[in-house]
């Protein structure tokens, strides 16, 4: 499992870490001291032949791929969050780019998004976004 930031609670956390075979996380912008201290601002794990990444903030969408280039030279897969707004394109290098969206927080997007992926034999494979609708009171920000 891959959570790129916005923990907001160490409660989420734990859940993950007991339900999850294998959890890869960093913090975000949102989350407090207590979460800063159990996750890394960039996580690096090599998984079935893939060197992904995970991080919470990437930029501005303009030059995203370009810039994460520079910034990840030995990445096949990057995994990002912050904007809440699902991504999925590869680089000029042929790192693949992936924000998931939220779960729990669309904000200007129609349906609250989550993303499911295999990995296996060197390669990414079945990257499907999935729709979901949101809590009740979600105001959709």
């Amino acid at each position: 499992m891959v959570h790129a930031g916005d923990w907001v609670g160490v409660d989420l956390l734990d859940e993950l870490e007991a339900r999850a075979a294998r959890l890869v996380g960093v913090y975000g912008n949102n989350d407090g001291p207590e979460l800063r201290a159990r996750l890394p601002e960039v996580a690096r794990v090599e998984i079935g032949g893939v060197r992904l990444a995970v991080v919470h903030e990437t930029g501005q969408a303009g030059g995203r791929e370009r810039r994460m280039d520079r910034l990840f030279p030995d990445t096949d897969v990057l995994v990002f969050g912050h904007s809440h707004i699902p991504w999925d394109t590869t680089t000029p290098a042929g790192m693949r780019l992936l924000n998931p969206g939220s779960p729990t927080d669309r904000r200007r997007r129609p349906t609250h998004t989550w993303m499911t992926a295999a990995i296996g034999d060197g390669a990414l494979r079945d990257v499907v976004l999935h729709h979901l609708e949101g809590p009740p009171g979600d105001s959709g920000r």
